[in-house]
């Protein structure tokens, strides 16, 4: 026997402003019973995962044990500009020279959360080595 994950549980200040973050991050609508006042507040992903805000009265004091990692449809630098857009705020760049790597970012709750290459920045690195290789 194995468990499932239901759910991935943030605790937040304001749990149905972090949920709208998150459904404009990920294109994904709230829970259509949530509301401005929920103390819980859903977002249903595609994949059948659900992120579960929850509201609770103390602040964020630490660095995140658990983050997600997001990999864009568009490139990488993209996405990233349109979530500082969001809101979202620059923590650290891990980006290489090379095009690996990925950025930290913030919600604007302080939790950290990951934005990986696209696929199509990875097709693009993995063609541009092979035609270097090829030269």
């Amino acid at each position: 026997m194995v468990s499932v994950v239901q759910n991935v549980a943030v605790d937040c200040a304001d749990a149905y402003e972090l949920a709208l973050f998150w459904s404009k991050v990920t294109g994904r609508p709230l829970d259509p019973e949530d509301g401005p006042g929920s103390r819980e507040t859903a977002v249903q992903l595609t994949e059948g995962l659900v992120l579960y805000f929850n509201q609770v009265p103390e602040p964020k004091t630490v660095k995140n044990r658990v983050h997600l990692c997001l990999r864009p449809e568009t490139s990488r630098d993209q996405e990233v500009e349109r979530l500082l857009a969001l809101g979202a705020t620059w923590v650290g760049d891990h980006r290489n020279p090379d095009g690996s790597g990925w950025a930290v970012l913030a919600d604007p709750e302080g939790n950290e959360f990951c934005v990986l290459r696209s696929d199509s920045d990875r097709t693009a690195d993995a063609e541009s080595d092979r035609a270097a290789a090829n030269a």
